[in-house]
């Protein structure tokens, strides 16, 4: 699983809040992810984005201009295939 944190570069505390969140998501469903933030306004380019900041969750934009809640990630977590397999091979 891969989140990409997507901002302009002279964005700087709602693009760190939003990596908080994403990290404080991971760590209480014990979920193992590559977590990037890009400051680059090329990404922004290559996906789309014309507010910031941006979640992007496996290369699909989930959030875009506003900080998720850690919630709001948990359900983007809870959702995916390989997130959903690893909880039913315990089970």
């Amino acid at each position: 699983m891969r989140f990409d944190i997507i901002c302009k570069p002279e964005t700087g505390a709602r693009a760190e809040q939003a990596l908080a969140n994403v990290q404080l998501a991971l760590t209480e469903m014990g979920v193992q992810a590559e977590v990037h933030l890009f400051r680059d306004r090329r990404k922004m380019v290559d996906y789309r984005i014309y507010v910031t900041p941006a979640l992007i969750v496996d290369d699909v934009v989930r959030v875009a201009g506003r900080v998720p809640e850690v919630q709001e990630i948990k359900a983007f977590i809870a959702e995916r295939p390989r997130y959903l397999q690893s909880v039913s091979a315990v089970a």
